[in-house]
């Protein structure tokens, strides 16, 4: 377990706070929008369900957890059972839980803990080493802006109306 500072954030996290603040507002309101009878939608055969994107978007907050508290991830002995969500509040307290634990795990991580490094694998195959800060915006961040994305496409196709995500949607806003 990485070490982290008792006194508050550094200025990585605090900058990360502030981020993260902003993508989960535009994560949530995407994810208010996914109707429960469309959850086995996919928009084509390869595609994720829109129900499992949605999920996959709601709990890659909590990645801030393994990344910042743990030294690596071991998918051969990590617990990867998706959640499945009966309703829409369910899914959306499932990703407040995240965002909240997300917000207060940064709330006490040092820069020195963020230049510590991080290792994904599957048992003796490793899939990445990097510094914490670097998962922290690739594997995290930059993965949640990437899949919400994608489920905007999935609600357009839907004819559900897409939310302001960095502007006005065809669908709400005006600058």
């Amino acid at each position: 377990m990485s070490s982290s500072a008792a006194a508050g954030p550094g200025r990585l996290a605090t900058a990360f706070l502030a981020e993260l603040d902003n993508e989960a507002k535009t994560t949530r309101a995407c994810l208010e929008r996914v109707p429960l009878d469309k959850y086995h939608w996919q928009p084509h055969e390869k595609s994720m369900s829109m129900g499992r994107l949605a999920v996959h978007c709601a709990e890659m907050f909590g990645w801030t957890k393994e990344t910042l508290t743990q030294d690596e991830l071991d998918f051969a002995t990590a617990d990867m059972t998706p959640f499945e969500p009966k309703t829409t509040e369910e899914l959306l307290a499932f990703f407040d839980k995240h965002i909240e634990k997300a917000k207060e795990i940064l709330g006490s991580t040092s820069d020195e803990t963020m230049f510590t490094d991080w290792t994904m694998r599957n048992g003796e195959q490793v899939y990445m080493t990097m510094p914490k800060v670097a998962v922290m915006r690739t594997f995290v961040l930059n993965h949640i802006i990437h899949h919400r994305g994608q489920l905007s496409v999935y609600l357009r196709l839907n004819d559900i109306p897409v939310p302001s995500i960095y502007g006005p949607s065809a669908d709400e806003g005006a600058m």
